[in-house]
This record gives structure tokens, C-alpha cells and sequence, in this order.
């Protein structure tokens, strides 16, 4: 996948379009397509490094991880939830609306499909609106926990430029003193309502956005590069039933090989582009 340039960026957008021109699409979505908001991805250029990565493992067994999660996560979830959608999430939204787009498969955590207006929308990794209780099962809002932390915790400051990690975690200088917030139901522990490395997928989920996929016939790759494995075995599905395959991606992803087209150029530039030419 090489850069083109503007001639041929536009050629390349307008056959898009004629591909997908009178086909339902379905959309997946990876970090690539926040990044426009405000929110780096975990791969690629301008991406940070993460080599210590929470586990479900670790979070379960280690109160000391729990606690650096919690306070880190608080932190970077304040400046995280300030994030507003883009043009690539706009036009997305616009094109449901118009009925080219059948639906948002999204492995983002951050909510800002919904914000932008799309109505179908599968988060396969979960969001950061809710919290739940491993105990009891009760969901909680974000803000209400985001309360309660800082009830706990009246020292804790929120930053006005902090470093976001697309999980909305930063890495905090302290967690010395930090009291680690419980259901208010049972008492027991409670994890944001995300999908951790070493978890799987929810099959009822995985189940939903491959539903979605059956019900389109064209898939556009935007923003991800694809090595989780959710993300691949969706694209193994389109490409099983050979319907048109497009991938928009800086960088190059595990299926660029399966693609009809590949567009190696930001998504808030090219999801736009293609939603005038549809419409």
C-alpha cells in the first residue's frame, strides 16, 4: 500500500463510488478512524507505544494493577469523553441515513459513532459509557463511577492535556493513596464494560456484526489494520461471499491482499469523498 497523489487519490475515490454504487455497505472501524478526534491509534504512525498492555488476568488477580487501571483510566476517560466526532464518522452517519451504509461494526470503545448520528452501530470491544459489576451484574454509567472516584478520592486531579492511549488510558505519576471505586449494589469489583487483551469477544456480539455483514453486499475496511481477529474473521466472511472489499488505511493491514481496492489515506478525507460521489 503506497501513498498516491491527489490525481490519483481522486481516481482511485471515484471507483470506489462505482463500486459501491446501489449496495448496502457495511462499515468496520478501527482506532485510524478517531484519530481526526483527537485519539491515536495503537498502530502506526503518531501511535504510542503500549508494551505493558492490562490483561484480564492481571486485573483480576493484582489490586495494584487495578488500582494504576483505574486511576490512569479515570484520568484519560475525562479528556477521552471531550473528544467530538469527525468528518469520516459524519459522512458514515449520513450515508445510514441515505441507506448506503447498512450498519457500524466498530472495535473502537470511544462512542463517537453514536455521538455523530449512526443508529447501527455494533461495538465489538465494548464501551467506555459503562461499567460493570463481576459480582452482581449490575451496569453502571461511566459518569456515575467517575463520581464516585472522585468522592473517594478528592485529591485526584484531572489534567487539561493529558496523553490518550485509544482505550482512554494515560499512564498516571502516582496511584499511592488511591481508593478503588465498588459496586454500590454488592460491594463487589467492577471492570469497564471493554473488551481487555486475553478476553474474548461476547459471541451474542460477534453474532450481531456478522448479521449485519450478511445483510450487506459490499464491505469497507476504515481505519483498522486488522490484526485483531475479530476483524479478520469478519473480512474472511466478506471475502467468502465475494462481495466488494474496500480498505481505507495509512498504513498496511493482514487483508490488502483480499481487497478490491486499497487507499492508503486518512479516512476523514476519503469516507467524505465517497458519501458526495453516492450521493
Amino acid at each position: 500500500m503506497s501513498t498516491s497523489s491527489p490525481v490519483e487519490l481522486s481516481a482511485t475515490i471515484a471507483r470506489t463510488a462505482e463500486l459501491l454504487r446501489g449496495r448496502r455497505i457495511a462499515l468496520l472501524t478501527g482506532a485510524g478512524i478517531s484519530t481526526d478526534s483527537g485519539i491515536p491509534a495503537y498502530r502506526g504512525e503518531g501511535s504510542r507505544n503500549r508494551s505493558d498492555p492490562m490483561t484480564i488476568q492481571r486485573y483480576l488477580a493484582d489490586e495494584a494493577a487495578r488500582r494504576r487501571y483505574w486511576v490512569g483510566g479515570h484520568l484519560g476517560w475525562r479528556a477521552f469523553a471531550r473528544a467530538d466526532p469527525n468528518p469520516g464518522h459524519v459522512s458514515l452517519a449520513a450515508m445510514e441515513s441515505s441507506g448506503h451504509v447498512s450498519g457500524v461494526i466498530t472495535q473502537n470503545v470511544d462512542g463517537l459513532h453514536l455521538r455523530a448520528g449512526s443508529s447501527h452501530v455494533i461495538e465489538v470491544h465494548g464501551t467506555m459509557r459503562r461499567v460493570l459489576c463481576l459480582k452482581c451484574g449490575q451496569v453502571f454509567d461511566r459518569r456515575d463511577i467517575a463520581a464516585q472516584i472522585e468522592e473517594r478520592n478528592p485529591w485526584i486531579s484531572v489534567p487539561e492535556n493529558v496523553a490518550l492511549a485509544p482505550d482512554g488510558d494515560v499512564l498516571p505519576e502516582s496511584t499511592e493513596g488511591f481508593i478503588i471505586p465498588v459496586c454500590t449494589v454488592c460491594g463487589g469489583m467492577l471492570k469497564p464494560d471493554v473488551v481487555f487483551f486475553g478476553e474474548y469477544v461476547p459471541q451474542d456480539r460477534f453474532k450481531a456484526a456478522e448479521s449485519l455483514l450478511r445483510a450487506s453486499d459490499a464491505m469497507i475496511v476504515a481505519g483498522s489494520s486488522l490484526v485483531v481477529n475479530s476483524g479478520v474473521r469478519l473480512v474472511e466472511r466478506a471475502r467468502r461471499r465475494s462481495i466488494p472489499l474496500i480498505i481505507i488505511n495509512r498504513e498496511p493491514t493482514r487483508a490488502d491482499v483480499w481487497a478490491d481496492v486499497t487507499i492508503a489515506a486518512g479516512t476523514s478525507d476519503v469516507l467524505p469523498a465517497i458519501q458526495e460521489l453516492l450521493e
